[in-house]
């Protein structure tokens, strides 16, 4: 179906206000940046920004939605990549490590999301609950494959190194964090094999 001039326009300003307000969001934080400075750097008006979010905080929304569908392609990538399941969790962690050495990395979206809103019962805060829970039981179920008696542990404990990992990348040298992830990933997966090769006494 072809789409009219008027709904390119539309969907071309909306796709601009997401982009802009991603990047903004992003690098300097969601609290200090207003509705006019998104407008005048997507160069659309208030009212074309209204007229596809309600507000703000659908924006925001909006913003941490697209970065979870990018998050949940990122790993499924990496798992259809892999044939055995440690090596999917590598895949998993060497993922994980493209993004701390990328340019401008500035940690975890949904991490720096939660610092800004940390009352429970936000709309915002429960979008970052969700996208964690989604996260933990993927890499519990990979780790499963592993070791299943451990999974639940080492699914935590995974994510733990992760969130580690993601906060010290922009903080310190990205290639330094990113090797001492990956040793903390082997390390995990080395106990969890060692555990499932040992005799039930």
């Amino acid at each position: 179906m072809t789409r009219s001039t008027e709904g390119g326009r539309i969907s071309e300003a909306r796709a601009r206000l997401l982009a802009t307000a991603t990047r903004i969001f992003y690098t300097e934080g969601i609290h200090s940046v207003g509705i006019d400075r998104i407008t005048a750097e997507a160069q659309v008006t208030r009212a074309t920004l209204y007229r596809h979010f309600a507000g703000k905080e659908e924006l925001v929304l909006a913003y941490l939605d697209q970065a979870d569908l990018a998050i949940r392609a990122q790993v499924a990538d990496a798992v259809a990549g892999s044939r055995s399941p440690a090596e999917q969790v590598r895949a998993v962690a060497r993922s994980i490590t493209e993004g701390i050495r990328s340019p401008g990395f500035r940690g975890c979206a949904f991490l720096n999301a939660a610092a800004e809103y940390f009352d429970p019962a936000h709309p915002i805060h429960r979008a970052v609950i969700a996208h964690r829970e989604w996260f933990l039981e993927t890499l519990t179920e990979l780790l499963g494959q592993v070791n299943g008696d451990e999974a639940e542990a080492a699914g935590r404990h995974l994510v733990m190194l992760r969130d580690g990992a993601m906060a010290a990348g922009c903080l310190f040298d990205p290639e330094l964090i990113s090797a001492t992830f990956l040793n903390g990933v082997e390390g995990l997966l080395r106990t969890l094999t060692d555990k499932t090769a040992k005799p039930a006494v």
